[in-house]
Order: C-alpha cells, then sequence, then structure tokens
C-alpha cells in the first residue's frame, strides 16, 4: 500500500509574539492560513525505513519526516518502518512551514498505513506537539488562530475568504530558534525586527519589495495578498528571486 499526501506551505496573515515563556518557548497569536503551493510526500510500508528526498535541496539531514516517525513509535511503542519519499517545492527556513507540514503529513500516513494495527482512539495531537510547535495545526491545515507556543489550534469559525497571494522568498533560509533568540533583545508586535536583526539582507530585500508585503512566520519569505492570481503574477513579475502565486486552501 502507498499513500501519497500533500504537505501544504502555510501563511501567517497576522503574528504578535507575546512574550517568551518560563520553558524557554514563546507564546504568540496568529492567524494560519494554508495555501495550494505544497511538498509531495509518498509512503510505503516496508520492512526498513528509507527516505529520499528530491526538488529543493535541505540543509539539514535531521528530517522532520523522521522524527515524526519516531515520536509516533514512541507514543505506540513499537517500530513503524516505511519508505518515504519527499519532493520538496516550499523553500526551507522561509517561515512556510515546509518541515512542520512535511511531520504531519507522516503522522498522517503513517496512521493511516498502520491504522489496523494501532489503537483506533490515537490521537495524533499530542505526538505532534511534540515533534514541532506548527506541526499541529498542519494535521487539519486550513485556516486557524494559532496560540500558546502553537498547541492551541483553534479553526476560524468563518473561512477565511478565497484569497490569492504573491510570494517572493530572497533565497535565505533562516533559523527560526535564532529567529526567536533575537526576539528576546530586539522585541516588537511580529517577528520581522527579529529576522532583519538575524540577517541584515532581509531589510534590503524588503525595501525592494515596496509597500504591501508582508514577512510570513520567522520569514525569510514574503507575501501579499492579492485580489486575482493574474494580480499576483504582476506582483512577482519583475523580482529577481524565487517567486510563487498561490490561493488559500481549506
Amino acid at each position: 500500500m502507498t499513500i501519497a499526501l500533500p504537505a501544504r506551505a502555510k501563511l501567517n496573515l497576522d503574528l504578535e509574539v507575546i512574550k517568551r515563556r518560563d520553558d524557554g518557548y514563546h507564546e504568540l497569536r496568529t492567524t494560519m492560513q494554508t495555501i495550494e503551493l505544497h511538498d509531495l510526500l509518498v509512503i510505503t510500508r516496508s520492512d526498513a525505513t528509507e527516505l529520499t528526498v528530491t526538488g529543493l535541496e535541505l540543509g539539514n539531514n535531521d528530517n522532520s519526516v523522521l522524527q515524526a516517525q519516531q515520536a509516533l513509535e514512541r507514543a505506540v511503542d513499537r517500530k513503524l518502518p516505511a519508505r518515504f519519499h519527499l519532493h520538496k517545492r516550499i523553500p526551507p527556513g522561509s517561515g512556510m512551514g515546509g518541515a512542520s507540514s512535511d511531520a504531519a503529513s507522516a503522522l498522517r500516513a503513517l496512521k493511516a498505513l498502520y491504522g489496523p494495527d494501532l489503537d483506533p482512539d490515537l490521537d495524533l495531537e499530542p505526538v505532534a506537539a511534540e515533534v514541532g510547535s506548527d506541526v499541529p495545526f498542519f494535521l487539519r491545515g486550513g485556516a486557524a488562530i494559532v496560540e500558546g507556543r502553537g498547541e492551541r489550534v483553534t479553526p476560524t469559525p468563518i473561512p477565511i475568504k478565497p484569497a490569492w497571494f504573491a510570494i517572493a522568498w530572497p533565497g535565505i533560509e533562516l533559523s527560526t530558534q535564532a529567529v526567536y533568540r533575537a526576539w528576546d533583545e530586539v522585541k516588537g508586535e511580529d517577528l520581522r525586527r527579529a529576522a532583519e536583526h538575524v540577517e541584515p539582507r532581509l531589510h534590503e530585500f524588503s525595501k525592494k519589495l515596496g509597500a504591501g508585503w508582508r514577512i510570513t512566520g520567522s520569514g525569510s519569505a514574503f507575501f501579499q495578498e492579492t485580489r486575482s492570481e493574474d494580480e499576483a503574477r504582476t506582483a512577482i513579475k519583475s523580482l529577481d528571486c524565487w517567486t510563487a502565486v498561490s490561493q488559500a486552501v481549506a
């Protein structure tokens, strides 16, 4: 049996960092929205675990897909070997949640592959929270208010209106942990000042983009909401960097 799942990217339509918590994490409140842009994860039940990756290059060998598998194995106290193939389309370190989305897709796929052998009441949410702060959101996707360190996910009662987004990424991979550590120094309502503190080139990049562009998450990608696909394509037409046009999806 083989399962193929899209691992959607997300955009932070707003984001407020409230404080640094006693456990070292940061309290935040944000509205997240999944978009059509996605990685593709193909999983086959196997006798031994194997991971292959194509598409955009990953700089970290400690892949979130394997982290998710290991967390689920600890939760169910058994091995869940599988062959994974991950095709990366979401730029790493861009603030669009690619690694977290990959992990959530791995959890969902493993539960489906091994379902008859697992507890039918198995709850993936605590496992997802162990893997990463954004992973619980990606178990469902869509639009949601996310609070705490990311573990409190409240789907919006009224879906976000259909929207198109122009996205620009400067090719700079940012460490989320480094950006949050910088926030402790520079503060600010969101993470943009902290991201620019970690990587000053982002300030020049945002100036070149002009008005109407916002950073997503801890960066380094920026986005602009538009009224149509054509308007989004016009917004990225003259940019000399990685760009994408994508639509909000449930």
